[in-house]
């Protein structure tokens, strides 16, 4: 009988060896391991941010490792660590179902869907170790939770509750930030006009060879802010220096590793940094990871919302940040060719899809 060919990793993560589409470039292979982690990522205590002194201690830090790293964690957010652990036991058992059960919900082959394997683009040379679940939670009308796996029961109804936790959080953050611009406490929140939101579930299945690939390549954010919960396993990476070196991100219980995207980095005028990350992946144990994007609605206006005295503006002129992030796509596509690589992702097809419909 002829073995039918798999079609999710991990069915592919007791194999000997990878297929040669997930194999990287020499130059974007990892060079250090996913469990060698540093301490050089700032752990903030959101505890006492109502008290004036308090919140103003908060600010300082955040401020600093927004300008330096664009990444920091948050202990003491207000988030219960039942949801959150919750959340990742439903995540995990589904990554564990037989690959037909997360094939109903797939989004292969043009279908609607929120499971994919790798990314939801097709044509892509080298592909990324990884699963996941996705799904745009806010606002409420582009959600169809249709869409979301109906296994683990309880799964859709948590999500729910989950994304409003994780936007509350955003808020509060952005908060900090907007103050340490110097502007309203709710100046970045009105910069997005109506704060939308994916929910992306990631599992990055142990690997047979996870020194030739990645769980997904490096890359910034688009929108405003990130959350991302990793459990105690580790695979997050992150540089500072142009991807010089990297340092592991370390896994702390009950905290949320925070980063922002672009669009931070613009409407601050580069004070704040846009974190580059990427995620390895290893051949002990799978590594799940559950991230909230908060970015801005297609049409809200793109440029910095303060300057400093001296400072001029780093963009040439305001756009919106449906544009702003078609730009960034495109960009993003040509670096394959800029190695003298072959694609078969055609960028023009970005040009005539909403925001949502491209967003990763």
């Amino acid at each position: 009988m002829t073995k039918e060919k798999a079609t999710t990793l991990t069915e592919l993560q007791d194999e000997n060896c990878i297929n040669q589409s997930f194999v990287r470039d020499e130059d974007d292979r990892p060079k250090v391991a996913y469990n060698d982690f540093t301490d050089v990522i700032p752990v903030i205590s959101l505890s006492g941010i109502d008290s004036d002194d308090k919140r103003a201690e908060i600010r300082g830090k955040i401020t600093e490792a927004c300008e330096t790293w664009g990444l920091f964690q948050v202990i003491d957010h207000g988030v219960e660590v039942e949801v959150i652990s919750e959340m990742a036991r439903l995540s995990t058992e589904f990554f564990h179902l037989p690959a037909s059960e997360k094939e109903r919900f797939s989004s292969s082959d043009g279908k609607p869907g929120s499971f994919f394997v790798s990314s939801p683009f097709k044509g892509e040379l080298v592909q990324n170790w990884r699963e996941t679940v996705t799904q745009c939670t806010y606002p409420i009308k582009s959600g169809d939770y249709t869409l979301w796996p109906d296994k683990p029961q309880g799964w859709r109804n948590l999500t729910k509750d989950y994304s409003d936790k994780m936007m509350d959080l955003s808020h509060k953050l952005l908060g900090l930030l907007s103050e340490a611009l110097g502007l309203q406490t709710d100046a970045l929140s009105k910069a997005c006009v109506q704060m939308d939101q994916r929910v992306m579930i990631n599992y990055y299945p142990k690997c047979p060879q996870p020194d030739l690939t990645l769980g997904l390549l490096r890359h910034t954010d688009p929108g405003t802010i990130t959350l991302l919960y990793q459990d105690q396993v580790g695979g997050l990476q992150a540089t500072c220096d142009d991807g010089v070196t990297w340092i592991t991100v370390p896994p702390i219980p009950g905290a949320l590793v925070v980063n922002l995207g672009d669009h931070s980095h613009f409407v601050s005028n580069g004070r704040f940094v846009s974190a580059e990350h990427r995620a390895v992946v290893n051949s002990n144990t799978g590594r799940l990871s559950m991230v909230t994007f908060q970015y801005p609605t297609a049409e809200a206006r793109v440029y910095p919302l303060t300057l400093r005295e001296g400072e001029t503006p780093i963009m040439e002129e305001a756009i919106s940040f449906g544009e702003m992030y078609r730009r960034k796509m495109s960009k993003d596509l040509e670096l394959p060719r800029n190695k003298k690589l072959e694609t078969k992702m055609d960028k023009s097809k970005l040009e005539s899809r909403s925001i949502d419909a491209i967003f990763i």
